[in-house]
Order: structure tokens, then C-alpha cells, then sequence
């Protein structure tokens, strides 16, 4: 049997900041480290079937779901500071693949609020085209947890290469040049720029949660879609300046 001590548990638990300590079926508490862990209220788990030493341990339950973790432990509980990567699996929520599911949220929750912006100023076709927007955006938890493919993308009648060429080229292809965008052009505008930073954060949040070892990226698929999305916020903003949206007849 192994001994973990002081020492050991306060870097397991990155000074008592990140918990849980998980202890193997073949390592045991020392006194000193009990001690610390009841001081610091850090949180122990066992793997099933190991005793619980009567103290920081959790109970085993008959019947209680099994978890797993990315670091080898088998746990019987989930802690509130962990979450579900896929199936079983436990991470903490600070995981980049949690943290990028966070601003997938936040993604849908900002394109809704660009559609009211859209909408009160009489944009119909705007409204619309982001509601394609927010069907594309809210299948990226299945690409990610099934690890399903994103697969032929065309958005608002684009294919990637003309999201590309027509938000790098606008007044080639749609009448009005590139600009900068001023608080007096309006709603939805200033709504659909919003939409584009995130979409962009966005995009840093996939490649942290993608990236390999080399740099390279897993899901190539779901960068290419986010960066292509910020392409079309982008033709959005430009036919909104050039006036290609039409407008109810009341505003």
C-alpha cells in the first residue's frame, strides 16, 4: 500500500483551490494528511468498493450511478464541482471542453437577442436568417458529445468559400465597403456586431478545447463552422449599411 501525505494531498488538490482528492484502492491516508484535508475541507473521494476510513470518504450506496474520470478514478457519486465530458465520464468545469459548451450558451442566448434587436427595427429576412443561424449553432452539443461530424455547411445561402470571398470583398460582390461601426447605426446593427465578437470568442474557446499537443486541432470541422459564422455576421452588418434589407412599411 502506498502512503499519501501532506505533502501529497495539498498538490493533489492544488493547495486545497481545486479538490477533490481522489485516493486509489492501493494508497492510503496519512494522519498528517487527514488532518489537512478536514482543516481545508477538501473534498475525498474513494473508488467503489474501497472503505471510506469512516471520515472524508463518501459512502458507497447500493445501486449508485459509477462515474468515471479522465484520470483513472472510478467514483459512485458526482461532485458538484464536476460534470458530464460524454456518458459517464466526469470532468471539473473548468475543462476547456465544459468552458467551450459554456459559450455555445451564451452564443445562442446572444443570436436571440439579436433577432428581438432585428425584429423591433423591421427586419423581417434579418430576423429570419438568424433563426437559420441559431438551428446551425444549436446542433454544436451534438457535434461535440457524439462526436458527430459538422459535415457540408451552407448558411443564409452561402457555401464556406462565399462566406469567405464576400465578407474579404463586400463592396465586389454586395455594394458597400468595408467600415466602422458607429452607435448611430441603429438596433440591429450594433446587435449583429455584438454577435459577431462572440461568435469569435467562440471560436478561441474551440480551438482551447480541440487543440492537441502540436497545436493542431481535433475538430477542424466545428473551427471552420464558427469562423465561417463570423464571416456572415460580418455580410449582415455590410447589407444592413448598404440597405439590402427590406423594411416593414410602419418603422
Amino acid at each position: 500500500m502506498a502512503l499519501l501525505t501532506e505533502e501529497d494531498v495539498r498538490r493533489m488538490s492544488n493547495q486545497g483551490t481545486r479538490g477533490p482528492v481522489v485516493v486509489a484502492r492501493n494508497q492510503v491516508l496519512t494522519p498528517g494528511a487527514r488532518d489537512w484535508l478536514r482543516e481545508h475541507r477538501v473534498e475525498v473521494v474513494y473508488p467503489q468498493g474501497q472503505p471510506d476510513e469512516g471520515a472524508e470518504g463518501r459512502p458507497q450506496k447500493a445501486g449508485a450511478p459509477e462515474y468515471r474520470t479522465l484520470f483513472g478514478a472510478t467514483l459512485t457519486g458526482k461532485p458538484e464541482h464536476m460534470t458530464h465530458l460524454r456518458g459517464n465520464t466526469l470532468v471539473f468545469k473548468d475543462h476547456p471542453r465544459i468552458a467551450f459548451r459554456g459559450w455555445i450558451d451564451r452564443l445562442e442566448a446572444e443570436i436571440t437577442l439579436a433577432q428581438q434587436a432585428a425584429a423591433g427595427e423591421g427586419f423581417p429576412a434579418l430576423t429570419d436568417e438568424l433563426e437559420e443561424v441559431l438551428a446551425f449553432i444549436r446542433r454544436y452539443i451534438r457535434f461535440d458529445v457524439l462526436a458527430e461530424p459538422v459535415g457540408e455547411m451552407s448558411l443564409c445561402g452561402y457555401t464556406p468559400d462565399q462566406l469567405r470571398e464576400y465578407s474579404h470583398y463586400p463592396e465586389r460582390h454586395l455594394g458597400q465597403p468595408h467600415f466602422l461601426v458607429h452607435w448611430s447605426d441603429g438596433p440591429a446593427m450594433l446587435a449583429v456586431n455584438h454577435l459577431r465578437t462572440v461568435v469569435r470568442q467562440t471560436e478561441l474557446a474551440a480551438y482551447a478545447a480541440f487543440r492537441d499537443e502540436n497545436g493542431g486541432v481535433t475538430r477542424a470541422d466545428m473551427l471552420l463552422g464558427l469562423n465561417r459564422l463570423s464571416s456572415l455576421m460580418w455580410i449582415m452588418m455590410i447589407k444592413l449599411k448598404a440597405g439590402s434589407y427590406e423594411r416593414n412599411q410602419h418603422h
